[in-house]
């Protein structure tokens, strides 16, 4: 296998989920697919033509030719016969599309980074958010779990730590708590790796994508026990913990921490119920906790900053999407052979979303903590707050995907599916520049800090939570130094290459799911 091969089987693996889940969204249901309708070869490889290109080629055509209709950056494509969309190949037919998005997606240079406005920083040369598939399912963020429920993640090289239980999963019902020591997985009790290319790191990667799991943990207490936990179907809860702390000098300060926006329908309740909280007591600070959250459900991410926006602000424009110029010109010829739209769907006029304050919470500042998985829907809360009043973020850089995207079915049997990034979304400000991520005291106002796996969500302790308690109190973010912090670099850097690895094997997604539909063409 190549590199080239390798880089997007690992991609496929990690993003999967969002770009089949974001064209649910959009085509309402997986019945709703429709067949393929042709795009006609014009020779746009620069071979003879439509009557005797194989099939693979007419597929990069029609690749190349709805990137020049659809795709956001669509004004830096060259031609067809310089960009020659049928010289991709790879090891299969998927493969080689990929091949061929990934160069469109390096064209357009972003000129507040000097890169491309699709740079990946751990699979440079290839898209960040553009993607080709073969239509595999996922239901996650409907509210259906089918997993442990859990993920694990190194604190050091012999730490390895529950990172997050997710409420109502096998794992919450087995007793597994944020924090906890993993001492033992399926026997093996030493888990301690001696560089990133450690064998060890593979075989806990595995554990967890197995169907059972046995573990053994260390609490807090220093007390163990030991469980077999088993793959099942549960209903999310996307809430993971919700508390009101009182700070010394008498302050409260709500902490919400979210998972994944799931739809509104399964997230509402569990929302509901904690801003009911935080209402109750008199909250006067907020802490939301989106460390883990690589996004879903727009209409969730809408939901809670009507939660949080000072009333003042209600009826103010939150955000817009924006497509590219024939889009919101409605020049669409191709994308009106599979779907019913009306004049004007990709106008701003119809893409403009207001606040509409909820609650009675009377709030001037905001925490959030994030991580690089921080993304797309849990960034367009922040950024849409950004504006409108005081928004403080705690962590690390996180993912940067400020636009989204609807499935296109490609192939005679619709066996593919293509996703090129279609919209930006820019705040009241007009902003949308975090494609390398909101950076803490960079772009964004805040502190950087690392996480702190040896904590339990909502623990005023915890080395990121504290930060924002402190800043409450005191008007700093500087607290006294954590485990992580006395790594030294080279330890650091192994820790977040063992990681990756793991995190490979956990396939979640990152993106922000629509709720506009539209329909199918049959």
């Amino acid at each position: 296998m190549s590199v080239k091969e390798k880089i997007l089987k690992d991609r496929m693996k990690r993003h999967v989920y969002f770009f089949l889940l974001f064209a649910i969204a959009f085509t309402s249901c997986k019945k709703d697919r429709v067949t393929d309708v042709s795009v006609t070869s014009t020779g746009t490889g620069g071979s003879t033509g439509g009557s005797t290109a194989s099939n693979d080629d007419l597929l990069k055509d029609s690749v190349y030719m709805y990137a020049q209709e659809e795709y956001l950056w669509n004004d830096a494509l060259p031609s067809a016969s310089v960009f020659n969309p049928r010289q991709y190949t790879g090891s299969s037919t998927v493969a080689a599309l990929q091949a061929e998005v990934d160069a469109l997606s390096q064209i357009k240079i972003n000129p507040s980074t000097g890169k491309p406005y699709e740079y990946d920083t751990q699979y440079p040369g290839t898209s960040k958010y553009s993607y080709v598939d073969q239509g595999q399912a996922a239901t996650s963020i409907g509210g259906t779990g089918g997993d442990f429920g859990f993920f694990v993640f190194y604190q050091s090289s012999s730490d390895l730590r529950v990172r997050y239980v997710i409420p109502n999963s096998p794992a919450a019902t087995a007793g597994l708590v944020r924090g906890y020591k993993v001492t033992a997985i399926n026997g093996t009790t030493n888990l301690a790796y001696s560089s990133s290319s450690d064998p060890i790191i593979t075989f806990v990667g595995n554990a967890l994508s197995g169907n059972s799991i046995t573990l053994t943990l260390q609490k807090p207490d220093n007390s163990n026990f030991t469980t077999t936990i088993n793959k099942g179907t549960y209903t999310i809860n996307p809430v993971m913990k919700y508390t009101t702390i009182t700070t010394s000098s008498g302050k409260k300060v709500g902490y919400f921490a979210l998972k994944s926006f799931t739809t509104l329908a399964n997230a509402q309740a569990k929302i509901d119920e904690a801003f009911n909280s935080f209402i109750a007591n008199n909250v006067t600070e907020m802490v939301v906790d989106l460390r883990y959250n690589g996004g879903g459900a727009v209409e969730t991410s809408q939901y809670i900053a009507n939660y949080l926006v000072p009333a003042a602000k209600s009826g103010s424009l939150m955000y817009t999407e924006n497509f590219n110029s024939k889009l919101q010109n409605d020049i669409y010829p191709l994308l009106a052979k599979k779907y019913r739209i009306d004049k004007g769907d990709f106008s701003v006029a119809n893409n403009t979303f207001n606040f509409a304050k909820k609650g009675s919470l009377n709030l001037s500042r905001v925490f959030f903590i994030v991580t690089g998985g921080t993304a797309s829907a849990s960034e367009l809360l922040i950024n849409n707050l950004n504006p409108v009043m005081n928004v403080q973020i705690i962590g690390q850089t996180s993912y940067g995907k400020p636009v989204g995207f609807f499935g296109i079915p490609l192939g005679s049997r619709s066996e593919y599916d293509l996703y090129l990034a279609e919209f930006e979304s820019r705040n009241s400000a007009g902003k949308a520049d975090f494609y390398q991520g909101m950076v803490p005291g960079g772009n964004f106002a805040g502190v950087v800090a690392n996480d702190d796996y040896t904590k339990d969500f909502g623990d005023p302790t915890e080395g990121l939570l504290s930060r924002a308690i402190n800043y409450v109190e005191k008007g700093t973010f500087a607290v006294p130094t954590y485990q992580t912090n006395s790594l030294n670099d080279n330890q650091v850097s192994d820790r977040a290459k063992a990681n990756s690895i793991l995190d490979e094997k956990l396939h979640e997604f990152k993106g922000a799911i629509h709720t506009r539909d539209l329909q199918a063409i049959h």
